[in-house]
C-alpha cells in the first residue's frame, strides 16, 4: 500500500543525489514534492505542514548544507521524522497484570472486528496464551454464528451460552468463564456502530465497566483513509481507545491512515492486518514500516514470517538433498508450498531491500496464481517422474498437461526452469550460499519468474 508514496519519495531522493552541494532553494523543491507525495497518500493535511516544518528546520542546518554528501543526511532526517510521527509506539497488547486481561474490540459496522478478533486470538495462541472469544453482536444477523466460525478455523475456543442475548451478560459471563477455566485473555466482539448512535454507546459503556478491559482496540479500515481515523477520534472521546488495528494494509490504500492516527487519534497502531488468511495479522513496528516506506525494505518481517512458515526438520533434510544434488521435482513443490504459507509474493518480494526500486514489466511481476498452474502440473507427475525428470518423454508431457489443465509448453517450461534451478542450487552450494548470493541471486530468481509466464 505504500509502493505509490516509496516511488516519489525515491524519486526526490535521486534528485538530491544529483546536486554538489545542497542550497535552500533545491530543498524547498524537495520538501514540496514530498508534500505533495504525503498528500497524495492521504496523509492529514495538518500532520503533512507540521511534517514538513520540522524536516526544513532540520535540513537547513549549516551542518547539512555544507556537508559534502547531504543528501544521505536529508534521507535521515525524513527517516526520523517519519519514525517521530508514530511516537514511542512498539505494536501489540499494552503491558497488564491482570488475569484473564479482556481485549474490548470496537468499531463501525464492516470494519472487520469479527475476523479480526480471530486473527488476534490465532496471533495469542502463538505466543503461548489461551484466549477466548465471545461475540456480544446480537443485533447483527449471523453475527454470532460468523465469530463461531472464526473461533474454529483459529483454533480458539468461543464462549456462547445458549439464549443468552444480553451483550453485558455474554462479556461477564465470558469472563466468569476463563476465571474457572483457566484462560489469561478473553476478547470481546462488539457490535459495529456509529458514535452517534448514543444507546449503542451507553452498551459499549457498560461492557467496558462490567469487564474492565486492559485494552479498547478500534479497528479501522485502512481503505477509508482519514474517515476510518475520525472516527477512531471519535469513540477516543467517548468511550477510550488503547491502540488501533488497521485492516487491509495489503489493499489499494495509500497509507496515510497510518502516517496520520498517532498525530491524529493520539492513540498507538497497535495492530495491522495484511491480508485475509487468519495469519495475517502481526504486531505494528514503526521503524519496519519507514524502512519499508524509504526503499530499505523489511528484512525483520519477512525472517519472522519464514520462521513461522518452514519446518526446521523439513528444512534440514532439504539442506542434505541440496549437498548431495538430490533437489527433486516432490522438494520444489513443498517449497512452493512454504513460500505460499508466508503470503503472497508480491507482499514477500516488497520486504526485500531495494526490490521496490526495481522498474519491473507487468509481465515479470510475481503471480500468485502462476503457482497454483505449477503445483498442479507436479501433482500430475507420477512419483517417478517427480524424482526423475529426465524421463518424461513427449507422450508423458502430454499426459501431465491434460492432467493438469494446461499446456505442454508450459510443462517444457517448468522443466526447462527446473534443471536451470538444479544447476544454480549447486552452484551457490545449497541454500547458504543462495541467501548470501545478494542481488545477484535475486535477478536470478525474478529471471526465472519471468521466464515461467512466457
Amino acid at each position: 500500500m505504500f509502493d505509490s508514496l516509496s516511488t516519489r519519495l525515491q524519486d526526490v531522493f535521486k534528485n538530491l543525489r544529483g546536486e554538489a552541494r545542497l542550497t535552500p532553494e533545491n530543498i524547498e523543491v524537495a520538501l514540496r514534492e514530498i508534500r505533495l507525495a504525503l498528500l497524495e497518500a492521504d496523509v492529514n493535511f495538518k500532520v503533512v505542514k507540521a511534517f514538513i516544518d520540522r524536516v526544513r528546520d532540520r535540513a537547513m542546518g549549516q551542518d547539512v548544507l555544507r556537508n559534502l554528501n547531504p543528501s544521505q543526511q536529508v534521507v535521515k532526517i525524513v527517516r526520523d521524522e517519519m519514525l517521530a510521527l508514530f511516537g514511542d509506539s512498539q505494536g501489540g497488547l499494552t503491558a497488564s497484570n491482570k488475569r484473564p486481561r479482556v481485549v474490548l474490540m470496537l468499531g463501525l459496522q464492516g470494519a472487520g472486528k469479527t475476523t479480526t478478533s480471530g486473527k488476534l486470538g490465532k496471533w495469542l495462541s502463538r505466543q503461548g496464551k489461551h484466549p477466548l472469544l465471545v461475540s456480544c453482536d446480537v443485533k447483527r444477523p449471523a453475527a454470532i454464528q460468523q465469530l463461531a466460525v472464526v473461533g474454529q478455523k483459529a483454533g480458539v475456543r468461543v464462549f456462547d451460552p445458549p439464549g443468552e442475548l444480553n451483550p453485558v451478560a455474554r462479556a461477564k459471563g465470558a469472563l466468569a468463564e476463563a476465571q474457572a477455566k483457566g484462560f489469561d485473555t478473553v476478547i470481546v466482539d462488539s457490535a459495529g456502530r456509529l458514535h452517534i448512535d448514543d444507546e449503542l454507546m451507553a452498551e459499549l459503556a457498560a461492557i467496558k465497566e462490567a469487564t474492565g478491559p486492559s485494552d479498547l482496540l478500534y479497528v479501522a479500515d485502512a481503505m477509508t483513509g482519514q474517515d476510518a481515523i475520525k472516527s477512531a477520534g471519535e469513540f477516543n472521546a467517548r468511550v477510550g481507545v488503547t491502540g488501533v488495528v488497521l485492516t487491509k494494509m495489503d489493499g489499494d490504500a495509500r497509507g496515510g491512515a497510518a502516517l496520520s492516527v498517532v498525530s491524529v487519534v493520539g492513540v498507538p497502531i497497535a495492530f495491522v492486518g495484511s491480508g485475509e488468511r487468519l495469519e495475517d495479522l502481526e504486531p505494528f513496528h514503526p521503524e519496519r514500516v519507514v524502512s519499508r516506506v524509504m526503499g530499505m525494505g523489511d528484512v525483520l518481517s519477512l525472517i519472522e514470517r519464514a520462521e513461522q512458515a518452514i519446518d526446521h526438520d523439513q528444512a534440514a533434510k532439504l539442506e542434505e538433498k541440496l549437498r548431495s544434488n538430490e533437489f527433486s521435482l516432490d522438494d520444489f513443490r513443498d517449497q512452493l508450498k512454504t513460500i505460499r504459507r508466508m503470503g503472497p509474493l508480491e507482499q514477500i518480494l516488497g520486504m526485500l531491500p531495494g526490490m521496490n526500486n526495481l522498474k519491473l514489466p507487468a509481465d515479470a511481476k510475481p503471480d500468485d496464481k502462476q503457482l497454483n498452474r505449477i503445483d498442479a502440473i507436479i501433482s500430475s507427475m507420477t512419483p517417478e517422474e517427480r524424482r526423475k525428470q529426465h524421463i518424461i518423454n513427449g507422450s508423458r508431457r502430454k499426459r501431465i498437461a491434460k492432467g493438469s489443465g494446461t499446456s505442454v509448453e508450459e510443462v517444457n517450461r517448468l522443466l526447462k526452469q527446473f534443471v536451470q534451478m538444479q544447476k544454480m542450487l549447486k552452484s551457490l552450494g545449497g541454500m547458504a550460499g543462495m541467501s548470501g548470493g545478494g542481488l545477484g541471486a535475486r535477478r536470478k530468481a525474478m529471471e526465472m519468474m519471468r521466464n515461467m509466464k512466457r
